[in-house]
């Protein structure tokens, strides 16, 4: 499985953008999902996941209530919609899959990852 990560770029606070998650070489329809990012100096941390098949999210804490994780499986490609986004969001954001479709907030569980996607949030 490749996935390519796209979506990413510069908007001003209170701003939107959506990510994608598009996966490659065999389908990914039946594993979990996740996005991750690492901002500049800081460890790599779990943004939000999605499992396969009763699509359950979950999400940190800062980012409930602003982001969205969903999927579509006729076109194997995981999303996540940001919105009203801050300074603290500006983060390289990576997106991963798991086979056994339990979502995981460790990094460390997930089989594939994505090359990561740039988000910058400016003031």
């Amino acid at each position: 499985v490749q996935l390519q990560a796209s979506g990413g770029g510069l908007v001003l606070v209170g701003g939107s953008l959506r990510l994608s998650c598009a996966g490659s070489g065999r389908t990914f329809s039946s594993y979990a999902g996740g996005w991750f990012r690492q901002a500049p100096g800081k460890e790599r941390e779990f943004v939000a996941g999605i499992s396969w098949p009763d699509g359950v999210r979950s999400y940190v804490d800062s980012v409930k209530g602003r982001f969205t994780i969903s999927r579509d499986n006729a076109k194997d490609t995981v999303y996540l919609q940001m919105n009203s986004l801050k300074p603290e969001d500006t983060a390289v954001y990576y997106c991963a899959v798991r086979r056994n479709g339990v979502l995981s907030r460790n990094s460390g569980a997930y089989d594939y990852w994505g090359q990561g996607t740039l988000v910058t949030v400016s003031s």
